[in-house]
């Protein structure tokens, strides 16, 4: 994880926590970012694999919640190359449909944290994200 005020942007203690949001159902993207966003989160969407590399650069996200079955590219895919670039930085969470024992696994494997099965309850999502915010001290 980043340590607490590492990143440009001012101390930990000035910035919220940001996490992005990678799916391409933009109603996902949509309730998961009103729900971050209430909660004091910095929350950012994008809907296609292509897009969350440039947004990781650009946004520079500590958390990033991303849907496995995408197109172009799968979930698992952009977690191993999140891992090869930014090694341990990022928290990455599956939220996927993709449920079964073996998706859990290939998950973990890719380099996921955490995996949260659709419909996810919202608490789900808080609980994982809270660790991150008491261990940079924000929120």
């Amino acid at each position: 994880m980043v340590a607490a005020g590492s990143r440009a942007g001012g101390s930990a203690a000035q910035r919220a926590i940001k996490v992005l949001v990678v799916d391409d159902d933009r109603d996902t993207v949509l309730s998961l970012r009103l729900l971050l966003s209430t909660e004091g989160y910095e929350a950012h969407g994008v809907y296609d694999a292509q897009s969350v590399f440039e947004a990781v650069r650009d946004f520079q996200p500590d958390a990033v919640l991303l849907d496995i079955g995408m197109p172009q590219m799968t979930g698992y895919d952009i977690a191993r190359e999140l891992r090869a670039t930014h090694g341990e930085d990022l928290l990455l969470i599956a939220v996927t449909a993709w449920n079964k024992f073996s998706d859990r696994m290939a998950a973990r494997i890719a380099g996921f944290d955490h995996h949260v099965s659709k419909p996810y309850q919202s608490e789900q999502i808080l609980d994982l994200l809270r660790p991150l915010a008491d261990s940079l001290g924000r929120l």
